[in-house]
């Protein structure tokens, strides 16, 4: 390991890195202002200027573009949604397969905006190995898995089991008992799409500030320390980094996401890997292990996620020497062809998780107030699909994107989002829950028979994530 690893390989590939937007530093007027200069705020400015290019609209960042979890995620372009189950569950069928088929295909949309603006974001779609099993216990867990995506509409071309001989010719897991492939997944480098789309936005006409942090929301007017912009519609598109104005830091709260990224890898290595493609991948754990080729032929790698005290946000993008070392040793654990290979990059962030893991794009006509959000580290490809609907609403449009269970209109997010409990409730439940999980996996470890003890488990843990909801 590298002794400066703690940085952030995303920003590393940039180019150059371009010079600091100016700050707001006068009062000034627009059709529409936009807090956040991250995928959600920068998607929603492109789809409102190309769809209405005589709208004003000024984008407001606290620091510079993709500072937050925009530019600092793993990379994962996802053709579902966390908690889609719990949007469109109740609907019928042809409902379902028709909002799943319209989440499947927004990876590939991305791919086709990316290609006509000519935003080179390494963008590539080899699809991914979706909570692979690693324990004998995991096999009937993610096949019930693939059973219950089936049923919710996603379709059976786009997610089917590959049992151990198949997993094996893709990618090498220690221990790999089979797995989904999720044929709707791509993957990119996030901080070139989040810097290629600002200069898109910018081009089209839209107003980015930097280093003008908002220092408060009032009705029709965002005041900065050195100015202000008076608009018709506010869009918070803060997601995880909302704690320091407003009341959204009640209902979406930050979560902290830490990944890392190996050395180019040989192609001896490579063989003993197997990954001959792009792929991503993730495994069974309930603590949520992922990662993917990149461009350069690295692993970017991200794992265990965690919860900060007071509902804080990581503003730094630093990690420590052991969480780097963490990492690295789940990751050899995984692929175990990567013992000796040295990580490069060590980095982290905050991801926006709601109460009852409710993604949401939310137009109130009354207060001009819109905002998305909750995407629980799944919003490179959920910010855009989300970007698209608050233009769609915000513009009056009568599209398929504003019937979508995730698109509210005339009501606010304190009447549709559930508010998070108080600390300590949130910090001790999130203490619980993280060595329940990891009780879990360790008795699947095992592989020794537990009748009583691993059902008990398994029922615990699906209660804990039944509460969340």
């Amino acid at each position: 390991m590298r002794e400066d690893a703690s940085c952030n390989f995303w920003t590393s590939m940039l180019p150059e890195r371009p010079s600091s937007r100016p700050r707001l530093a006068e009062d000034v007027q627009a059709d529409v202002v936009i807090v956040g200069a991250g995928f959600t705020g920068l998607w929603t400015a492109y789809y409102l200027k190309r769809l209405a290019p005589e709208r004003e609209i000024v984008v407001l960042e606290a620091e510079r573009v993709g500072h937050g979890a925009s530019g600092r995620n793993g990379g994962w372009v996802i053709g579902n949604l966390a908690g889609l189950e719990r949007h469109i569950g109740s609907l019928p069928r042809e409902e379902r397969r028709g909002c799943c088929a319209l989440v499947a295909d927004n990876v590939d949309e991305i791919g086709r905006v990316l290609a006509r603006e000519q935003i080179d974001a390494d963008y590539n779609k080899d699809g991914a190995i979706y909570a692979a099993a690693r324990y004998r216990d995991q096999i009937a867990i993610q096949r019930g898995y693939l059973r219950q995506l089936h049923e919710l509409g996603h379709s059976e071309a786009d997610c089917m089991w590959l049992d151990a001989r198949q997993l094996e010719e893709r990618v090498r897991f220690r221990d790999g008992y089979g797995g989904i492939y999720h044929r709707q997944v791509a993957t990119v480098n996030p901080g070139r799409l989040v810097t290629g789309l600002a200069e898109v936005v910018e081009r089209l006409g839209v107003t980015i500030h930097e280093h003008s942090r908002a220092t408060a929301l009032g009705r029709h007017e965002v005041r900065t320390r050195d100015g202000s912009v008076e608009a018709a519609t506010i869009v918070c598109a803060t997601e995880g980094y909302a704690d320091r104005f407003h009341d959204f830091k009640r209902h979406v709260i930050p979560v902290q996401s830490l990944v890392i990224a190996t050395e180019p890898l040989s192609q001896a290595t490579w063989e003993a890997v197997g990954m001959s493609e792009r792929l991503a991948f993730s495994d069974a754990s309930r603590l949520i292990n992922y990662g993917h080729r990149t461009a350069d032929g690295r692993i970017v790698f991200g794992a265990r996620g965690n919860y900060r005290f007071g509902a804080r946000p990581k503003d730094d993008q630093a990690i420590s020497d052991d969480a780097i070392r963490m990492r690295r040793d789940l990751l050899v654990d995984l692929l175990p062809a990567l013992e000796g290979v040295r990580i490069d990059y060590g980095w982290g962030g905050s991801l926006g998780l709601s109460r009852n893991f409710r993604p949401h794009a939310i137009f109130d006509r009354a207060s001009g107030l819109a905002t998305a959000g909750g995407y629980a580290g799944e919003g490179v490809a959920a910010s855009h699909l989300f970007g698209r609907t608050l233009a769609d609403l915000i513009l009056g449009r009568d599209t398929e994107l504003v019937h979508m269970p995730w698109a509210f209109i005339d009501a606010s997010h304190r009447q549709l989002i559930k508010r998070w409990e108080g600390e300590p409730l949130r910090w001790l439940a999130a203490q619980a829950i993280t060595y329940s999980y990891a009780g879990e996996e360790a008795l699947m470890r095992r592989d020794r028979p537990a009748p009583l003890i691993k059902p008990a488990m398994k029922r615990v843990n699906d209660y804990f994530a039944s509460i969340i909801e």
